[in-house]
Parts: C-alpha cells; sequence; structure tokens
C-alpha cells in the first residue's frame, strides 16, 4: 500500500459562500452555528444521536441503550422497535402528506408514473403480502435484480416493511456476478423484471436470472418474481417463475410494519474489495435509517416544495440511501430515472428537470465530464431555472468540472454539496452543509456533525496540514456497517486493523488517501488500495484478474487503474499468455467480452496490452504501482529496487 500524494490540484484557493437568501431559509443557516452542533455532536455522540432519534423518527419501543462498542462490533439504539418502511411511508400518511408525491418515475421509453405517498403505501402493502404468499418471512433473504422502475422501491420496501433482508444487485451484473451474490447472501427468493431499458436498448435481466440460477447453481432461491416491464418474450419456468402482476391480484393491500429490532439486519449491498471475492456489506435498521433520514434532510436541505433526483440507480448505496430510504423518511418527493444520457437524446437529464421542475439534482463527476464533453448547448436549451441545490457523489470531482457544474447546470446561483461516503459508512460522511459551510471547488469540505475524521500516517499518526495520509474515522456512528455478510474476520482485518488502536481506541480506516487543508477542509484523493473506481463504481482488481485467468488463454493478469478525464480511472489490464497463445487484436476483444460475461458491462478493461512477463519483487509480488505508471504513460521514478528484473518494464513499454 503506498503512501498517498498531493496534487497539485489541490492548490485550489476559490471559496464560494451560499448565498444569503438561501442561507436564510436552511435548516443550517450558518458556518457558526454548523459549528455550534458540531462541537456538541464531538462532545457528546451519544447524546447527539439519542435527541435526533427521539425527535426525526417514529419508534414502537424506545430503546434502553444508545451506543455499545466493542470494536469493532457496534449496537446503536439497543432494545429499540422501529420499521424502516413505516418511517418512510406510514407516518407521512397522518401528516398531510397522504395525497403528496413520494415517488416520480421517468421511463426512458417516455412512459412515466406518479405515486402519492398513500398510492406508495398501498403498494408496498400489497406486495408485502404476496411476499407471505410465497412463504417470505422475517430474516429471509431477498435478491433483487431491476431496472430502475418503481417496483424496485417498492420490493424493497416490502421487504424491510415484513423483516426481510434484501439484497439488491446492480443490474448491469452479469449472470455468473449476480449467481456469486446470490449464493453467498443464501438467496430464497429473486425479484426481477423481463426487461429494462438502457440507452435505447433492452437489457435481459430475466434470461441473466435464469442463466445465474440454472442447474441448481443457487440452491437456495425456489421463487422468481418478474415485473413485466419491456413486454418481449421470455421463459417462465412453471412453479418457480410468478409474474408480479398475478401475484398481486386479490392480495390484500393491508399490512403493518413488522416491528424490528434496531439491529436487525435490513439489508446486504455487495461491494468490490481487493481480494477478488465481493463484500456483503451488512446496515442494520434503527442506526441506518437515522443517518439515512437526517443526511438527506441537511446535506440537501429538503423542504416540502422540492422535487428531489439523485441520478444513481438503486443497486448501489447511493440508491438506497438517497432515492429510497433518506427522501422517502423524509417525506419528500424522489424522482427515479430509468435511462441515461444517450446518443438518440444527449439533452434528456435536462428535459426531466425542465419537465418536473426538480429543485435539488444528485449526480456523479462521471456524468457531469460526460455533460462538458456533449457540450453546453443541451442544458443551455433548457429551463433548469427550478434547481436549488446541486450535488456530487462517487468520486473527487476536479475544480475545473466544478466550477462548469456551477456555472452552466447551477446558473452560478446554486451551492454544490460535493459528498465523501461509502457503502460502508450508510450515508455521506464529509460534505458541506449548503447553508452554512464556504465551499471549495474539488473539497468534499467539512464532516458531518457526529463524525469524527483524521488524516493519519499507517502508525495512526495524525497528519499536518496539507500532508497526505490515511483518512480515519475515529468514533462509530449510527449508519456505520455492522460486519461483512458470514466473514467477520474480514470485517475486522479489511477496516479496523490497517491502522493499530492506541489506548484501546480503533479506528475505521476508509481505503482512501487524503489531506485536511489549513482551514480544516478535506480534499480526498481516491483509493489507496487495489480497488479501481470506474465512474463512481469500485470495482476490485482481484476480482477481474480472476475473471481473465479464467480464460483459458491467460496465464497470468494484473489490472490497475489508468486515469480518465469522463470515468475519474479506466480498467487497464497486462495479460500474459498462456503456452504458444499469440497476441492478435480479435483476442483482446474476445478477453474483454469474456470479462463482461463473468462480472458486467462496467469491468470491461478499456485496453489490454500482452506482456511476456510482469515486474515482481524478488517475493514474487507484482509491482502494481509501476504498472500504474506504465498504463499512464508516466516516467518511472519511484524507487525500483526491489524489482527482480529490470528489463521487463523496457520489454512492457515497447509493447505499447
Amino acid at each position: 500500500m503506498s503512501q498517498p500524494t498531493i496534487e497539485s490540484v489541490l492548490n485550489e484557493k476559490r471559496l464560494f459562500a451560499p448565498s444569503a437568501e438561501f442561507s436564510q431559509s436552511a435548516h443550517i443557516k450558518s458556518l457558526e452555528e454548523y459549528q455550534q452542533i458540531y462541537d456538541r455532536a464531538k462532545a457528546d455522540p451519544a447524546a447527539f444521536w439519542a435527541e435526533l432519534a427521539t425527535t426525526e423518527l417514529d419508534w414502537f419501543e424506545k430503546w434502553h441503550t444508545v451506543l455499545d462498542w466493542q470494536p469493532p462490533n457496534v449496537k446503536w439504539f439497543d432494545g429499540g422497535k422501529i420499521n424502516i418502511s413505516y418511517n418512510c411511508l406510514d407516518r407521512h400518511l397522518k401528516t398531510g402528506c397522504k395525497n403528496k408525491a413520494a415517488l416520480i418515475w421517468e421511463g426512458e421509453n417516455g412512459d412515466s408514473r406518479t405515486l402519492t405517498y398513500a398510492q406508495l403505501h398501498r403498494e408496498v402493502c400489497q406486495f408485502a403480502n404476496a411476499l407471505k404468499q410465497l412463504g417470505i418471512k422475517k430474516g429471509d433473504r431477498v435478491g433483487i435484480y431491476m431496472p430502475m422502475i418503481p417496483e424496485a422501491a417498492i420490493a424493497m420496501l416490502a421487504c424491510a416493511r415484513i423483516g426481510a433482508v434484501h439484497g439488491v444487485v446492480f443490474g448491469g451484473f452479469s449472470a455468473e456476478a449476480l449467481r456469486d451474490r446470490l449464493v453467498d447472501a443464501e438467496a430464497k427468493l429473486v425479484i426481477t423484471a423481463d426487461g429494462g431499458w438502457r440507452k435505447d436498448v433492452i437489457v435481459p435481466l430475466k434470461e441473466q436470472v435464469d442463466k445465474a440460477i440454472a442447474n441448481g447453481a443457487v440452491p437456495s432461491v425456489t421463487d422468481v418474481l418478474v415485473v413485466k416491464r419491456t413486454g418481449q418474450n421470455i421463459h417462465m419456468s412453471a412453479g418457480r417463475d410468478h409474474w408480479w402482476h398475478d401475484l398481486q391480484q386479490g392480495v390484500s393491500a393491508k399490512c403493518e410494519a413488522e416491528p424490528m429490532d434496531s439491529e436487525d439486519m435490513l439489508f446486504v449491498l455487495y461491494t468490490s474489495g481487493s481480494t477478488g471475492k465481493p463484500k456483503g456489506v451488512v446496515h442494520t435498521t434503527a442506526g441506518y435509517n437515522l443517518y439515512s433520514h437526517i443526511t438527506a434532510k441537511w446535506i440537501f436541505d429538503l423542504k416540502d416544495t422540492d422535487v428531489y433526483w439523485c441520478t444513481a440507480d438503486v443497486g448501489w448505496i447511493t440508491g438506497h440511501s438517497y432515492i429510497v430510504y433518506g427522501p422517502l423518511s423524509n417525506g419528500a418527493t424522489t424522482l427515479m430515472y430509468e435511462g441515461a444520457p444517450r446518443a438518440s437524446n444527449l439533452g434528456c437529464f435536462w428535459d426531466v428537470i425542465e419537465k418536473y421542475q426538480v429543485t435539488v439534482f444528485y449526480t456523479a463527476p462521471t456524468a457531469i465530464r460526460s455533460f462538458i464533453k456533449m457540450g453546453e448547448h443541451h442544458p443551455n436549451t433548457r429551463d433548469l431555472t427550478s434547481l436549488r441545490l446541486l450535488g456530487t457523489v462517487g468520486e473527487p470531482i476536479n475544480p475545473e468540472a466544478w466550477m462548469w457544474y456551477h456555472r452552466v447546470i447551477g446558473g452560478g446561483r446554486c451551492p454544490i454539496v460535493d459528498t465523501w461516503w461509502q457503502t460502508e459508512t450508510g450515508g455521506i460522511m464529509i460534505t458541506a452543509l449548503p447553508g452554512a459551510v464556504p465551499t471549495k471547488p474539488g473539497s468534499a469540505t467539512l464532516p458531518f456533525p457526529g463524525i469524527i475524521p483524521d488524516i493519519v500516517d499507517l502508525d495512526g499518526n495524525p497528519a499536518h496540514d496539507n500532508e497526505g495520509g490515511y483518512l480515519i474515522v475515529r468514533h462509530p456512528w449510527p449508519g456505520m456497517m455492522r460486519t461483512v455478510y458470514g466473514d467477520p474476520d474480514r470485517f475486522r482485518k479489511s477496516y479496523w486493523e490497517h491502522i493499530p488502536p492506541k489506548d484501546g481506541n480503533y479506528v475505521y480506516f476508509a481505503g482512501d488517501g487524503a489531506r485536511k487543508d489549513e482551514d480544516g477542509y478535506y480534499w480526498v484523493m481516491g483509493r489507496v488500495d487495489d480497488v479501481i473506481n470506474v465512474a463512481g463504481h469500485r470495482l476490485g482488481t482481484m476480482e477481474i484478474e480472476s475473471a481473465l485467468v479464467s480464460h483459458p488463454a491467460v496465464a497470468e493478469a494484473a489490472v490497475v487503474g489508468k486515469p480518465d478525464d469522463v470515468k475519474g480511472e479506466d480498467i487497464f489490464a497486462f495479460v500474459i499468455l498462456e503456452g504458444d497463445r499469440q497476441p492478435s487484436e480479435e483476442l483482446s476483444k474476445e478477453l474483454k467480452k469474456h470479462v463482461v460475461n463473468e462480472i458486467g458491462a462496467i469491468a470491461r478493461p478499456n485496453e489490454i496490452r500482452f506482456a511476456e512477463a510482469l515486474p515482481k519483487t524478488r517475493s514474487g509480488k507484482i509491482m502494481r504501482r509501476l504498472l500504474r505508471s506504465l498504463a499512464s504513460g508516466q516516467e518511472i521514478t519511484s524507487d525500483t529496487s526491489t524489482l527482480e528484473d529490470r528489463s521487463i518494464l523496457d520489454k512492457l513499454r515497447e509493447g505499447a
């Protein structure tokens, strides 16, 4: 693991304060107010979170213990009884939100649908009863492999309502990746659709499910539920496969929310790791409910009048926390879009903002860089004046993309909340509160109240101002992951043992390099482990390497990230072929296709370089930092004293 370095781009000095008008109506109205809240939370985190849990959520029974911290195991609000589906739906029916739009959906093919809180509540209750009819009960795991349609959110909320544990798998993952996740989670049911629209083509989701569970590959799965979205012919296995609309017929729309223990598992969501096998990140009920709720409320400054749009997919944590649970817990109107900018409509995002008068827009730096390449004509020919707040998520944003976003999309008037967080954290950890904190382009700014981060070296010593180091968190927070599903040792080793505890004080290791400037602002520099961040999607290098090596032509592979102006990083693979196999363009295409089949399109290598050997230490460890330099075309200036054979670098460079 290499020491993070400080990039010249981080010498950003421009400062943008929120307007007086925005601050006046914001939940947190000034830097002084933020600092008072932050100091109070830091002085007594348990009391801070207990107060918010009391005022912001509805409970069936109150907890007896706010925080039980036995590193690395934590319990929040132990003894409490709560249900996140109830907090997202039922309680709003009593407060005048009954006929307010809860979920606005826009399909890529022009279909659209709006569900009020009363309608969404009815559909969730009805589907929860349908799940019960299939024998799904509290604690059962349910796989969800869906397009971006309302039924995806309905399925999540229905599972939570009856205490079933959902595991959403991104619809862009392959059958093999889906199978691995279903097997690991021991899923009993899979909820999918015949297909979904994405960039003017149908993604054959049911076909992928059939491949994933064929020949008893996932023995725990007994039923498959299918939403009719695209209408194409699909195979339906008698006795196993059921149409969503058929199963709903005659089912009661009354279903009381199951009182859940605070620490009952809510969902498992898989994220890539550096060891090859994806990690099943476990989140529990009460702490996650509170954290996704309060971060959504304060960071996006949610109001009754807002139409809030997060462009993520529900297959990622961003979709969980900031399309479904966070906004709905606040009684907000959340927008879900099925498609993506595409050749037939490069301006589709701006069409959606104009059509629905979106006020808060949350998207990824990758998307913003794509918008820049498409040109200003598309946003400039739409009315975006409804926007009042912008956000970014998934990776650090470079200052010039930030400035374009601020000027072209925000019209120079919208604050930007640049958010740092992870699947493991459950919600946003470092960000500006838009009415309170002046922003610097490219900086995530300040920690959320109740979050105590730091920058340290590998021995745990705090870094000086503007000195690069490792980003850690010093105190538990309610939204944090509880374990890696079925693998508590991996949880401990991945997150709690990289930085040694001092005086028994364990710290959470985020795996990101960062620095803190003289104003206390955080600048996140990206991953320091072997995980590539492609368009905000974290992919383990080992997972991609394993896919390559599973091809009969490949003897060995090493995968690194190559900087990319749009996606942040591209996947660059160095491949050694078996025996007398010869490199060719055809083989390169075949290997890329093989990786797509094994993992999914997001893992497709952008470039494959064939090699006779890889640079290794004398102990046999691949020197990835050298490969990263080669992939990006940089001169190798770092230490190569442990390199076994220097000539390998020259050969790899010649093969470019």
